[in-house]
């Protein structure tokens, strides 16, 4: 008298933990479709990203044009005396940025990320 009972009891056990995997399937199939979209908006903005830094690169050339023929004309001088000047003015903005991103670069680091930078540095340059 008590078996019956008892495997209606299994036997309801036994879809509940069925059907529970059949939702945790479901689960983890949408999981990974959701991991293919994001997959693929991830390389599609990194694409374009790279594209737009490329335009960027293009459309920075195009100004450093502009201002040497602007300084050829606005003070009479040559070609290679306004190249010179535009390159020390490069020199001179690419010095300040390297000086101010060197300073915001320092600061109190967690000792896991300066081990973990100098396990990198050692990895790169060979050294055990």
């Amino acid at each position: 008298m008590n078996e019956p009972k008892r495997d209606k009891g299994l036997g309801a056990l036994g879809r509940v933990t069925a059907l529970a995997g059949s939702v945790m399937d479901l689960h983890v199939r949408i999981a990974l479709q959701e991991m293919d979209r994001e997959k693929r908006r991830l390389i599609s903005g990194g694409i374009f990203l790279a594209m737009g830094g490329v335009l960027m690169i293009f459309a920075l050339l195009a100004i450093e044009i502009i201002v040497l023929k602007l300084i050829e004309t606005t003070f009479a001088l040559d070609f290679i005396s306004s190249l010179l000047i535009l390159f020390l003015a490069n020199l001179i903005l690419a010095g300040i940025s390297l000086r101010i991103g060197g300073l915001l670069a320092k600061g109190p680091y967690l000792p896991e990320t300066i081990e973990g930078l100098a396990k990198t540095t050692k990895a790169v340059l060979g050294k055990s």
